[in-house]
Order: structure tokens, then sequence, then C-alpha cells
């Protein structure tokens, strides 16, 4: 941790960061056991610290909700119970009634009933979600004890509006599972006790600039901008120079204000110092957020419209090939995994179709994340019941995608900007990772996705997002859901040349070490290795991602050296037949 400053260069900034009209909003999540954890904050938490605090609690329907006048006794500021269509005031805590769900919308609270008495609950993630709509960057989630995971999609929604993700340390907590699924799906801003969260948030708020740093940064601290990319380029392989400057700086500001660093300059000499902030800063320029059947019309058009239109059309056999770029934790993938199987189960006339899922992100973790098919029980917020039922299976805390589901993915760490893309694609879905780039990388990759796309093949965007001057060679299937077709015969830009890659692990062998000999020596071993060639079946020894280590026999009917460049890994090698077995396999 850097160095505060003076007390006297803090007290200045107090209060003059931000006018009072764009106050920042706080939503404090907890279950019913996390009166304690509430309690501590508050008594810690100044009157005037400038903010408005909603409290969400999970509290039993059927009982009188006494939180307010509780809370009173903890805190000098007012508290009140939220009615519907009330405005949020500064230094005021507003408390959620029982059986309500809540919402914001234009700085003011609405409530509707509860449409079941029963079952799982999310007023947490409903009102975090609604908070970051309204909010963005002044949208701030605490996370406090509580059992479940209530809360944990409402935090990635506030880390992707820019806003301040808190979570009380779970080793605290008298109940940890909702502190620890909040860690599990962001990177949480603030981590600590709940009687330390209120000073930390009021430091890092009063580091805040209160204008955009973007202008400043350009004119006078270029070069130190050029260094944070040379130092993520150096720790990822991946170039940030042609990532929009707006959300580059905003989040180096983030990270500057929770280390209380006052230059940027100081900052660069940090990173430089602290190899896991660099880790840390690149997963927060990754923006890594996503949910099953994200933007609801868009899947509606497709399993009630385009997908049926296109299934019609193909001959039995066909296997429909689908790419996801920046799948993050595989919410998307399975999205489409699960509307196409029902699709097919809704054709009048069965056919033998079956679709091939290539998802794939830079972030190794998110990958892993991916390919392990295990949610939340939260996501009931964003499945249907039916979906849940016939696609997941229960399992502990949450649910596991079924096998039929997952066998029709593969995932794999790839960089979409210099790595060799997936072709003879049918469909390709790239929603919401656009926006975050400068109009030359759009360009770029708008182009590579025509060229990976088959002619009439689909390409999918984010609601945000657009083609540009490329729409000569795409046409609208829906303009409003950024569905386009690839046009027959249609002619996009010359593909334009990506860099290679800018890192590479290297084998750091001494000076004084000498090669090992190879057991030719011994008869034994070599009639062994005769009879295993001639006669055992052939095989290979794999990690657990599928990266080879051993051959033995001919595997030539099974795998080949793919396109591009060299990928020692049997998803990559497959030969088609084969690859559609393997995730099921594994």
């Amino acid at each position: 941790m850097v160095e505060h400053k003076s007390k006297e260069s803090q007290k200045k900034k107090v209060g003059t960061r931000r006018p009072i009209s764009k106050f920042p909003i706080v939503g404090i999540g907890a279950s019913a056991g996390g009166f304690e954890a509430f309690e501590l904050f508050f008594k810690n938490m100044p009157p005037n610290s400038g903010m408005a605090f909603v409290v969400i609690q999970h509290l039993d329907p059927t009982r009188i909700g006494i939180m307010p006048e509780l809370l009173q006794r903890m805190t000098t500021m007012k508290v009140f119970q939220a009615t519907d269509r009330i405005k949020l005031m500064i230094n005021c805590v507003y408390v959620i009634p029982p059986n309500k769900s809540m919402t914001i919308v234009k700085g003011s609270l609405h409530l509707s009933d509860l449409l079941e008495t029963h079952g799982l609950r999310l007023p947490i993630d409903t009102f975090f979600r609604s908070l970051a709509a309204d909010s963005s960057d002044r949208s701030i989630g605490v996370i406090l004890s509580g059992m479940g995971s209530d809360g944990s999609l409402g935090v990635k929604a506030i880390k992707e509006k820019n806003g301040v993700v808190l979570v009380q340390d779970p080793v605290t907590a008298k109940f940890d599972g909702m502190p620890s699924s909040a860690v599990d799906a962001v990177i949480a801003d603030i981590v600590a006790p709940a009687e330390q969260l209120p000073r930390k948030l009021i430091e890092y708020l009063n580091f805040m600039p209160l204008v955009d740093p973007v202008s400043d940064m350009e004119l006078s601290n270029k070069s130190n901008i050029d260094k944070i990319i040379i130092l993520l380029r150096e720790f990822s392989g991946h170039d940030f120079s042609l990532y929009k400057k707006n959300t580059l700086f905003r989040r180096i500001e983030r990270r500057k204000g929770i280390h209380q660093i006052e230059r940027i300059g100081e900052y660069v000499d940090f990173l430089m110092k602290n190899p896991s902030e660099v880790e840390i800063l690149f997963k927060e320029l990754l923006i890594g957020v996503t949910n099953f059947f994200r933007d609801t019309a868009v899947w509606d058009m497709l399993k009630h419209k385009i997908l049926p239109d296109l299934v019609n059309t193909l001959p039995n056999g066909y296997v429909l090939r689908a790419w996801i770029p920046a799948c993050s934790t595989g919410e998307e993938a399975y999205s489409l995994a699960i509307v196409f199987r029902e699709v097919m189960e809704q054709l009048k006339k069965p056919k033998n179709i079956t679709l091939q899922i290539f998802a794939t992100d830079l972030d190794h973790d998110a990958v892993e994340k991916a390919r392990r098919g295990f949610f939340g029980s939260n996501i009931v917020a964003e499945v249907s019941p039916q979906r849940i039922s016939q696609f997941f299976i229960h399992e502990g805390e949450g649910f596991r995608i079924s096998s039929a589901i997952r066998e029709m993915i593969v995932f794999a760490p790839q960089n979409v900007i210099k790595d060799p893309p997936f072709t003879k694609l049918d469909i390709l879905s790239c929603r919401n990772m656009l926006i975050y780039m400068e109009p030359m990388l759009q360009k770029k990759l708008i182009t590579l996705f025509g060229y990976s796309l088959n002619s009439s093949g689909l390409m999918i965007l984010g609601s945000a997002e657009t083609i540009g001057n490329l729409i000569s060679g795409f046409s609208e299937v829906e303009g409003k859901l950024k569905i386009f077709k690839k046009k027959p015969g249609g002619k996009l830009n010359e593909l334009i040349d990506f860099p290679s890659s800018f890192y590479h692990n290297r084998a750091i062998v001494g000076k004084n070490e000498k090669p090992v000999a190879r057991e030719v020596d011994n008869i034994q071993s070599v009639a062994d290795q005769v009879l295993l060639q001639r006669f055992s079946p052939a095989s290979v020894l794999v990690n657990e991602n599928g990266d080879i280590l051993y051959i033995t026999g001919r595997t030539g009917s099974y795998l080949e050296p793919a396109a591009g460049k060299a990928n020692w890994n049997i998803h990559a090698m497959a030969k088609d037949g084969f690859k559609q077995v393997l995730p099921g396999a594994f």
C-alpha cells in the first residue's frame, strides 16, 4: 500500500470532488443472519459521508420488518422504510420492506409485490442490477455476511458500469456464502472486515477525481499510460493500445484510488514492484461480465425465427459450426446450446443436425470456470424453471450444466486479436466486446469475422455495437437486435494483418545441466518400445486442458495439425467426428 498523503491535503479533498446532485448510492446486501455486520458497518460510517444507503436484507415475508428501528439505534442518519417512488436523499438510509422486490429508477425507489411467497428470492441481485443501470459509475455494491449466492450477479453488473464493489472479508463473516460468491464472481475493489469498509470506501471516494481523467491523461501522462500498456503486454501478451482510452483510463483511476496513489507515475512504479497488481489490472480491463440469455429479445428471435429457418434449409447430417469469442465464464455459449436443443425438439419433422460451438476467451481463469459448467443457485433469476429442470442438474449450492449441453461446446483460451480464427462458421456471436475497442481495432475484427463466416453465415453483436461502413458485406436480419447475415459472394475489405504473439513462455536451462541420455542401450527397453508401437492401440497422454504430453502409436486417423500457429492441443488437432465426443470424454 502506498503511503497516504497528509491529513491537510486529504481534508481539502473531502466534499469537493462531486456535485451534490450526483452523490454515490450504496446498496448493502446481507441475509437474515447479517444483522451484526450491518451494525459494524453503520456504527463506523460517518453521518455526513455524502452518500445515500439502501439496505437489502433477506426477510421473512410473513413478519413485520423492524430493521429501520434497529438501524436507527446505530446511526444518527435518518433511517426510512422504503416506500414506492420515494426519492433518495443524501446522508439517509432506506430499508427494503418485507415481501417486496425493489429497484431504482432515476434516483427513486420502486417497490413491487413478490409473485410467490416461497422459493429462492434474489432481492440483492435485483436491486444491484437496477442500481448499476441507473447510477453507472456512482453505483456502489456492498456484500456482507449471508448464506447463498445472492448479490454475485448484481456485483457483476456494477463492475460493468464502472461502479465500486466492496465485500466483507469472508473470514470475518458469520456466514461466508454470499461474500465468497461475490469474491469468486468479480475482482472486488475492497475486501475487509465489515467495520473497516466505511473508512476504506470514504478514502477511495475522496481520491476519485471530479472531472473526466481522459483529457488530462492524454496530454500530460501519455508516456506513463504507454508504460502501463507495455507492462500489461509483458504480463499477458495482450496489447491494450487499441482499447478505448476512456475505458483504460477509468480502470487505471479506479486502481489508483484503491491504493491511495495520487500520481499516475507513482502507480507505474507500484505496478513494476507488484506483479499481482498487473494481473488485477489486466483482469479489470477484460470486463468479463455475462449472464444466461442476456438481452432476451435476441434469444427469442433466435429460438422462434432465425434458427428454425436456418435448420429447415439444412440437409440431414449437417454440423453447424458456431464461434463465441470473449465467452467469459460460458453463459453465452451454454445459452446458444440450450436454444438450439429447444429448436430441434420443436421440429415437426426430426432432422439429424448437430451444433458444434467453439467458445474462447483471453482470460484463462474464466475459461476454466466455463469448462466446469457449474453455476450458483442465483441463475434462477435468468433461467426459467423449465430450462433448469431440463438442462441442469442440481448439485450442492448450485446447478451443473447437463452433459448433453456440455458436449456441444469446446472451451479454449484464445486471443482473438492475434491467434488464428475459427473458420467455415455458420454462427458467430460476439456481444459487448467491440464497444471497448477503438474504431481501427473494431474494423479489423469485423473484417476477420466476415472472413470466418460461411456465405449467409450469421453474426450477432451487442446492442450498442455496429459494423459501420463494413455493412456492404452484410445484410441486416434484425437491425435493432444487431443480427447480421453475410451476403452470398459479398466482398469485405482486405484482411488487415494482426500482430504476432508478444509473449512466449521460455524454458530456463541451467548452464551446468546436461541433456538426459535416452535409454537406447537397454535391449528390454527397445523391445518394449517396438511392441508398443506395433501392437498397442494409438494413444495420447494429455493434461486436464487437453495439451498433448506424449504420443504412442500412429494417431493420424484421429489427429492432424491445425492450420495456423502450432497448437499441440487435442481439441484443436482432433479430426471431425472425433472432435464431437472429446468434451464428453473429458
